[in-house]
């Protein structure tokens, strides 16, 4: 596969937020522009403002056209002519709009293959996707919701059979395609407490995982949340659904609060953006960390390469000259995630005599 410079197109978010600091702080680091090629979709003069006050010295070059981004430079390419009066710390429908202009325009640009990946710097107006499978994701726990932003009164009616296999069936796909994990496996949360009226366990989340298993998508449980996460059971799978926002939320910013990042799994574009909002009461005061956002531009870069080598074999299959015999046996022991202990156990024990 080419060893190509990956152009990463980063959206400037809400401008009287942390959007510019974050980014301009990401690469104060020289040895990120040999990652990429960033292309910054924002405003010459908001970004200069956000400089000046943060004595922030990255530099950057205005582009006004596509045809001007350059390797080893970080690229900022106006979309925007208009003064955009700012107001650090504060939500105007000014900052808003803008934060929409640069959305809408990287989105334009990625039809007509100007950049590989989008990353979006933080905005609360954006935060919400009407498409793909938001995922949150970190070192320790992939997090994937069924439900977002519903009432929990209405959350019961929301999980039903297809839905769950609607999900666990792209997150599948994305933790092979997009993480390159051979065989992933993947924990359902449960929703009811154990010990009350478990409906939607028996009825609609344990027949969905028999189906899956049918189809070859190893997923288990439902689990209940406070175990599962006390013992540390998510360390032995690849992903976790859960039901809705805070069953998966909460966990999530407890374990990986400062490098956790969201990516938006099922679309043809890679999508990753940082979990921070515009943040309006750090604004301008120089304290904003751009971990999160680094580490959603490498998993940009990493996902774009993975999605090129998994598709590689595809664009020119050879024909299959016999047919593999498989021992089903296997299946069941492979069906079962290990402890640790288990796996220690296994390890110790002397390879059999030929």
């Amino acid at each position: 596969m080419e060893n190509k410079k990956i152009r990463v197109a980063i959206t400037h978010g809400d401008t009287n937020g942390v959007g510019y600091e974050m980014i301009l702080k990401a690469f104060e680091d020289p040895m990120m522009l040999e990652l990429c090629t960033p292309i910054i979709y924002g405003s010459p003069k908001v970004a200069a403002y956000h400089c000046n006050v943060l004595g922030i010295e990255t530099p950057f070059s205005i582009v006004s056209r596509p045809d001007g981004i350059k390797d080893e430079r970080v690229n900022l390419l106006a979309v925007m002519d208009e003064e955009i009066k700012v107001e650090i710390g504060h939500r105007t429908p000014e900052s808003a709009n803008a934060a929409d202009l640069a959305m809408q325009r990287a989105l334009s640009d990625y039809e007509r293959g100007v950049f590989d990946v989008l990353v979006c710097g933080p905005d609360e107006f954006t935060t919400t996707e009407q498409q793909g499978l938001p995922l949150l994701m970190s070192e320790d726990l992939n997090m994937a919701f069924v439900t977002s932003k519903l009432a929990i009164k209405d959350v019961a009616e929301a999980i039903t059979k297809p839905i769950i296999m609607d999900k666990v069936t792209t997150l599948h796909g994305a933790l092979k395609r997009d993480l390159r994990i051979s065989n992933p496996r993947i924990a359902l949360l449960a929703l009811n407490p154990k010990g009350s009226h478990e409906e939607e366990e028996t009825e609609i989340l344990l027949p969905a995982i028999e189906e899956l298993a049918q189809k070859g998508i190893q997923a288990f449980g439902p689990y209940q949340a406070d175990e599962f996460f006390s013992t540390n059971a998510h360390l032995r799978f690849d992903a976790v659904l859960a039901m809705y926002h805070d069953q998966g939320m909460v966990p999530f910013m407890t374990i990986a609060a400062d490098s956790g990042f969201k990516y938006i799994a099922g679309l043809p574009m890679v999508k990753t953006a940082t979990l921070q909002d515009a943040r309006y009461d750090i604004a301008g005061k120089g304290i904003a960390d751009a971990t999160q956002l680094r580490h959603a531009i490498w998993q940009a870069i990493d996902i774009w390469r993975n999605r090129q080598e998994y598709d590689a074999p595809m664009a020119h299959p050879l024909p299959k000259l016999y047919h593999e015999k498989r021992d089903d046996s296997e299946k069941v022991r492979f069906a079962i995630p290990k402890g640790k202990d288990q796996q220690k156990r296994e390890e110790k024990q002397p390879a059999a005599e030929a």
